[in-house]
């Protein structure tokens, strides 16, 4: 019997199957007895042929992780592309340059090949999608078959830690950035012997990743076949029902016997249906695959609000739906995008999106100094989840395609920065005696400690904050500087009883003192921008600084009050953050929190302390004992606290008060005056004239040297070039730490961590 049911019905329903997963604390480590482990740098979020990017994986993979040709050297790499279907063979390489054993250079084959050319159309499976040289393979059989088997070879060949993930078509919103592990490099792939001729067996599979592709993937939707072979029952024989959970089989949802899988409905509420399939997709990830899973909503306000008749964007509230419903997979977002140097940086557009009609923003109209409004606002989308005491982390990837009106091996871009070169994610992975593997990788994202900086403007940081109580129990702050300056200039953080770091919690009693330390390096030298002449940015306000050699202006510690967990259905569960001019106005300005409702907002958050070099709150520098280099240490104290509450940071190399870079606070403002899409809002010049300037034309790459003067490529108007694309983004830098979580005992509990 079929039962329909209203959005309304649809949206309470939702809402029963999730109160009681409210308070659920994920598995997390504790703050003292941890397995040793450092903080290395990598990517989760980035394109080859596989989907829509401009290179081969083997091009990526050498790129991102090359110390030499390409010095950013990542430590880790998820070669995660869209959903959905593609044409392209990606196992196919551009050049001999590429070519290994297994995977050798084809002549007259390449990146561009399709698999009808190169496999043949009856090798591709599933109900058939497009027809002739170019039909498409679904993604689920690229990366069971062929994508993860090239992933597999390369991390043996090359010795790497690398795995496959998916940037998800995502039922009911736009992308999400996410992957099931198991399954994928097992052990036995460290002593492997490798294919001296064409093709290789995987010894390790991606099966499961492969399944939720097919099950869950907006852009399966049209498939059917369960992963058989194209009209037969002849293959994996999938059946995407979760025994967890009775809306896995939904009618109301678009249950298929055929497909045995929702099928998310068209029309007037697939957007609201869309978001209740999203719901079980987590659910089955938490059911089957609970430690081996992580779901990161990407660039999430770029398709603007959530729109419940389409598949756009994410309010508040289904950030806490997913939560809630698998805190130990969905467990952050990716609210600083990649397209760092787009014509829109990160993508994020004024009237970008077309709802039937209506033009509509991206949430916050613009990023804010390279990240979204929901992490970029103090007190806004973030600080309202963290303001719950909830596992919701800050993370930060490449999104890389290409390097717009450049080659793939130009050093300028008018479109993508590479994984590695201007955004990194640092988290902390305890491996002990172990190489890197994806099962630490993935536990080390889901605990939180983590940070993320782009254009290298620091690249170690120690976060700690330990308790001081009157007596016996009392601590110096010199003596929890010290604890930290001994983990950043070890790659580590602390293992000390009363102390924490990152994505962890103190409890304490009442009236405790905290103590809170920072340790940071800017590191010396050339980051890896290819410009050397003074930050446009800088120099209005008379600061000649190298744009390849920027210097650390100030961190901010940011905190707020944790109130607890919001109830689902009720006001103030769910919120959409104002749309247009109710929060961006004509001249780039914004209205402020006051026009944000209250559930997508923490009015308690509020800058604590600001340190820099100089002033009433400066840093000091002290030398490692380890390499002898340069490191900034900051303290202060919060005393006799009452409240649960938490702290976290953030930091740029520009001022308060740049002009249109910097508010009178140092919050970063609207990029809308460094986007070239809308000429008429730019307003930093770029006026050095050097002597070592390509042309549009000339290709330049690492052995040119660095770019003297402003680039041909900024947008100019009446004459006059200006701050936009790739210089936009090498001006303007930051970094961000997740929270340090402070329970007082008798206030509000943070449930999020144990």
């Amino acid at each position: 019997m079929t039962h329909f049911f209203t959005k309304s019905q649809l949206a309470l329903a939702a809402v029963a199957a999730l109160g009681s997963a409210a308070v659920i604390a994920p598995n997390l480590a504790t703050a003292a007895g941890k397995t040793a482990g450092k903080y290395v740098s990598g990517d989760f979020h980035n394109h080859t042929t596989c989907s829509d990017g401009a290179i081969s994986m083997q091009k990526l993979v050498k790129k991102v992780t090359d110390k030499l040709d390409t010095p950013w050297g990542l430590d880790w790499f998820v070669q995660a592309g869209h959903g959905d279907a593609g044409n392209r063979n990606c196992t196919l390489v551009e050049d001999a340059t590429l070519a290994t054993p297994a995977y050798p250079y084809i002549a007259g084959q390449g990146p561009t090949t399709t698999w009808a050319q190169s496999i043949g159309n009856a090798a591709i499976k599933g109900n058939a999608n497009g027809s002739g040289a170019t039909q498409n393979m679904w993604r689920w059989q690229a990366i069971q078959e062929f994508q993860y088997p090239v992933v597999e070879y390369l991390s043996a060949y090359k010795n790497l830690p690398l795995f496959v993930g998916l940037e998800s078509v995502v039922a009911g919103h736009e992308h999400s950035s996410m992957s099931v592990i198991t399954g994928q490099m097992p052990t036995s792939v460290d002593t492997a012997s490798l294919p001296t001729t064409p093709g290789y067996t995987a010894l390790g599979n991606a099966n499961a990743l492969s399944q939720w592709a097919y099950c869950f993937d907006r852009g399966s939707n049209a498939d059917t076949s369960r992963g058989n072979a194209a009209g037969s029952n002849v293959g994996n024989n999938w059946n995407c029902a979760n025994v967890a959970s009775a809306d896995s089989t939904s009618a109301a949802l678009g249950w298929t016997d055929a497909g045995q899988k929702l099928v998310q409905p068209s029309g007037t509420g697939t957007g609201t249906k869309g978001h209740l399939k999203t719901l079980e997709a987590l659910k089955w990830m938490a059911n089957y695959h609970g430690q081996q899973s992580y779901y990161v909503p990407a660039h999430l306000e770029r398709a603007g609000p959530f729109n419940p008749d389409g598949n756009n964007g994410y309010n508040i509230e289904h950030l806490r739906d997913f939560n809630n419903a698998a805190p130990n997979t969905a467990f952050g977002f990716e609210s600083q995008p990649g397209h760092g140097a787009a014509n829109n940086r990160g993508e994020y557009q004024v009237k970008r999106n077309n709802f039937a009609g209506v033009l509509t923003d991206s949430v916050g109209g613009t990023t804010y100094g390279g990240t979204g409004v929901y992490a970029g606002q103090v007190g806004g989308v973030w600080d309202a989840l963290l303001g719950e005491g909830r596992n919701w982390w800050f993370f930060a990837s490449s999104d890389w395609h290409n390097r717009g009106s450049f080659g793939p091996d130009d050093r300028r871009s008018t479109q993508d920065f590479y994984p590695g070169e201007y955004q990194r994610t640092h988290v902390m992975v305890r491996n002990g005696a172990d190489k890197l593997r994806p099962q630490t990788i993935v536990d080390g994202l889901r605990t939180g400690n983590a940070w993320s900086a782009t254009g290298q403007l620091i690249d170690r940081l120690a976060f700690v904050a330990c308790t001081s109580y009157a007596g016996i129990g009392a601590r110096t702050n010199a003596a929890v500087e010290a604890l930290a300056v001994a983990a950043a200039t070890k790659a580590t953080d602390i293992d000390t009883t009363g102390c924490a770091t990152m994505g962890e919690k103190l409890v304490v009693r009442p009236g405790a003192d905290i103590v809170v330390a920072v340790v940071v390096r800017d590191p010396d030298g050339a980051n890896f921008a290819p410009y050397s002449f003074p930050n446009p940015s800088l120099a209005q306000i008379g600061i000649n600084q190298p744009m390849n050699k920027p210097v650390l202006d100030h961190v901010d510690v940011i905190g707020g009050k944790v109130t607890g967990y919001r109830t689902p259905g009720t006001a103030g569960y769910s919120g959409e953050w104002p749309r247009n001019t109710n929060w961006l106005k004509l001249d780039g300005t914004t209205t402020g929190l006051s026009s944000v409702p209250d559930a997508a907002k923490n009015t308690t958050t509020a800058i604590l302390k600001t340190f820099s070099g100089n002033g009433a709150s400066a840093w000091t520098p002290v030398h490692s004992g380890v390499d002898n280099t340069v490191f900034l240490k900051m303290s202060f104290r919060i005393p006799a606290v009452q409240a649960s509450q938490y702290v976290r940071l953030r930091g740029s190399n520009l001022p308060a008060a740049t002009p249109w870079e910097t508010d009178a606070s140092g919050n970063p403002l609207s990029d809308i005056y460094t986007n070239a899409n809308d000429t008429s809002m730019l307003r930093i010049p770029c006026n050095t004239v050097g002597t070592n300037v390509p042309a549009n034309g000339v290709n330049w790459t690492q052995a040119n040297g660095t770019i003297d003067g402003c680039p041909a490529h900024l947008s100019v108007v009446n004459g006059q070039k200006y701050v936009s694309y790739d210089v936009a983004g090498w001006s303007d830098l930051w970094f961000y730490s997740n929270p340090i979580y402070v329970e007082v005992n008798g206030s509000y509990t943070v449930a999020g961590v144990k």
